[in-house]
């Protein structure tokens, strides 16, 4: 017969027969289980460049290097994809990162008049 159960530290303790506790001894015996937390991965966004006529190639490519870590030979790569496609991936971050990036090209983007464009979106 089990006898009642009680939390300690979001442990939960089980009482098992003969476990009364004390009963003269001072012993008892006690079983702890712990629910391990499930984390779920954060959602991932891309950050995108949209191609525009006006913002130069060299200042599609300094953003690149600059706010997204490129090489010159890949921010040439995604400059060109841009250009061609109308739009290309600066990269992929969780919520936080990419909203911090759009934000930090927008205002770069704006702070030099050019009407650069970036937005991100879920993956």
């Amino acid at each position: 017969m089990k006898t009642g159960g009680a939390a300690i530290n979001g442990s939960m303790v089980t009482m098992q027969d003969g476990d009364e506790g004390d009963r003269g001894t001072g012993r008892g015996t006690a079983v702890i289980t712990r629910t391990k937390p499930k984390t779920k991965k954060p959602s991932l966004y891309r950050v995108l460049i949209l191609n525009d006529d006006y913002t130069p190639m060299e200042f599609v490519i300094h953003i690149l290097e600059r706010f997204f870590q490129k090489d010159r030979e890949a921010a040439t790569r995604i400059m060109l994809h841009v250009h061609n496609h109308g739009v290309g991936e600066c990269g992929v971050y969780t919520f936080e990162v990419a909203e911090t990036k759009v934000t930090q090209v927008m205002d770069f983007a704006r702070q030099n008049q050019h009407p650069l464009q970036c937005v991100m979106e879920k993956k």
